[in-house]
């Protein structure tokens, strides 16, 4: 049966709601009675969770901001609010949140230091394109998370967990950056793929440049991506990897719905694979991980790849005392003689 999308209509009430119960969880004088109000609110429908989250993000960067003085405030001169092309529920979340907020705060969203567009968006079980804020379209991989915000000097994506492939509108005055891990890529307009699983990420580039640079980097130092070239890192690296893709490559494949797995050894290919599963397989030990694996695979129906394993590799399936599928490898017979 198909779901029916909410209208606008109650996608406003749903972000009043949010803003209220922000407001509220916040506030000193929360009851008991309160918080349990807001826990049925909450399990209501995922929507209100998503836009409680949308809510609390924007919530805590501006906790996070000095406070103005009112002999400052006076001073600051007060632009228009942007008024969008087309109003979004995400957006008005932004503005009744910012609205409850400390005069300074407010001030300090008006003035660049605050987001003026925020969008939260998530997939699991179905990929999807999505168009943010500044025009910019992105494509989501099955299971992906990913934050966006336009500041005053910035547009600025937080990729949470999954992969996605950007297409990014062209704007040089306000650079595109997109947090993954502990790294970033900063553009202006270009077409390239990010993917993140736990620590690890890689950051593919099909279009113009890209630059890819960790924390320890200093402001606009980094390493520059031309088209075919891949950056991958993991948390606590200094610097990226950089190599050469090739004419074959099937980093992007997930756009078609392909899992596409060249000759890897299992501990290479567990977390291609694990991206698309509930519990995540794992490796007995690391001769297990030596094996190698190939194939070409649906990413909507991985778990058919975990049940064929035993019939192409020298493997066996057991599971360990948290219930995740565990992967054995199966001895070879000892050499005669």
């Amino acid at each position: 049966m198909n779901q029916v999308s909410p209208s606008d209509a109650e996608l406003n009430a749903i972000t009043d709601a949010a803003a209220h119960w922000c407001m509220r969880l916040h506030a000193d004088d929360c009851t008991a009675q309160e918080l349990a109000e807001f826990e049925q609110w909450l399990a209501a429908s995922p929507l209100h969770l998503q836009e409680y989250e949308a809510m609390q993000e924007i919530w805590v960067t501006a906790d996070h901001l000095p406070r103005a003085t009112p002999a400052q405030i006076l001073h600051l001169p007060i632009k228009p609010r942007p008024q969008p092309q087309r109003m979004r529920h995400y957006a008005s979340a932004a503005v009744i949140t910012l609205l409850a907020l400390p005069v300074g705060a407010w001030i300090g969203w008006e003035q660049g230091w605050l987001p003026n567009d925020y969008q939260s968006e998530k997939t699991t079980d179905a990929r999807r394109t999505v168009t943010l804020g500044d025009g910019s379209e992105v494509e989501l991989n099955l299971g992906t998370s990913l934050r966006y915000t336009h500041y005053k000097d910035e547009r600025r994506v937080t990729l949470v967990k999954g992969e996605a492939f950007f297409k990014v509108h062209h704007d040089t005055s306000h650079p595109f950056i997109v947090r993954a891990g502990n790294g970033q890529t900063q553009v202006t307009g270009t077409q390239f793929n990010v993917w993140k699983y736990r620590d690890q990420v890689k950051v593919t580039l099909v279009e113009g440049s890209v630059l890819v640079s960790s924390e320890s980097f200093k402001p606009g130092s980094g390493y520059r991506l031309g088209p075919g070239m891949q950056a991958s890192y993991n948390t606590g690296d200094l610097e990226p990897s950089l190599n050469q893709t090739y004419a074959n490559d099937s980093s992007l494949s997930w756009r078609s719905g392909k899992l596409v797995i060249d000759n890897l050894t299992l501990d290479q290919a567990l977390p291609l694979i694990n991206r698309y599963l509930e519990s995540p397989l794992r490796l007995a030990d690391a001769s297990t991980g030596n094996v190698r694996i190939s194939g070409i695979y649906n990413t909507n129906d991985v778990n058919r790849l975990v049940r064929s394993l035993p019939k192409v590799l020298p493997v066996y399936l057991t599971q360990d005392k948290d219930g995740n599928t565990v992967l054995n490898r199966i001895s070879p017979p000892p050499k005669k003689g």
